[in-house]
């Protein structure tokens, strides 16, 4: 019986694999609603995700700073506009996390 026990816990990930830029609630919420869009614009991703304009703005500096997400920033006629894409070093990183937790769930 304990050598299926440890079969068991050695197909858990551990807690260490987990990538904790990803693993934050707010920049979780961020790369979930950008891999399912192709891009989105900051107010877009504000609206859905309930934070505040400073909050966003912190957590997609630092998706953008580790190259999980692109930013581009231009103007629609006199209105600045900012664009947000998931990279795909950002997309692969989402998708090893999610197998991550399910690992756990299992």
């Amino acid at each position: 019986m304990a050598k299926d026990a440890k079969k068991i816990s050695n197909e858990i990930p551990s807690p260490g694999e987990i990538d904790k830029i990803v693993h934050e609630p707010g920049r979780l919420s961020i790369l979930s609603h950008l891999y399912v869009v192709e891009e989105a614009d900051f107010i877009f991703i504000k609206n859905q995700t309930g934070m505040t304009w400073g909050n966003l703005s912190s957590h997609i500096s630092k998706l953008e700073e580790v190259g999980y997400v692109d930013v581009k920033k231009e103007f629609k006629g006199k209105k600045p506009l900012t664009m947000l894409k998931l990279s795909e070093k950002g997309r692969k990183a989402f998708e090893e996390y999610k197998n991550v937790i399910s690992g756990f769930l299992k």
